[in-house]
């Protein structure tokens, strides 16, 4: 096994993609970036690596510890990186923070306009 790998086919065989093809679509956007700096699919990295992979809100912070041309199981996928305790944080506060958070929909009260509210609010805003 080499030492470094592809940075398309790590995030692949990593599990932070489904396919190569949409590993390397994310990276061209500028969603991936590596030690800081924005990459290109075919930049190799390597273990101790610092990937930053903005896929959610809080972006996951990893850092490379093996790599592997294979994709396996999600448990052997899981031993290719350690997440920063840094981004563990950030992704725990940010989901407290979404557990916490309002329902949307208790703002709505009595839920749609029927069509008699709507004429009665299209007559208040002087459309018709």
């Amino acid at each position: 096994m080499s030492d470094r790998i592809r940075l398309d086919k790590w995030l692949w065989a990593a599990r932070f993609y489904k396919t190569r093809s949409l590993a390397s679509d994310e990276i061209g956007k500028g969603r991936v970036q590596v030690n800081g700096q924005p990459a290109k699919p075919a930049r190799e990295v390597g273990p101790g690596d610092l990937v930053i992979v903005r896929k959610e809100d809080p972006p996951i912070e990893v850092r490379v510890r093996a790599v592997s041309g294979a994709r396996g199981p999600a448990t052997v996928a899981r031993q290719l990186y350690e997440e920063t305790p840094a981004s563990t944080a950030a992704r725990e506060r940010a989901a407290e923070m979404r557990r916490l958070a309002p329902e949307p929909a208790l703002d709505l009260e009595a839920g749609r306009p029927t069509k008699r509210d709507r004429r009665l609010i299209d007559r208040m805003r002087g459309q018709s």
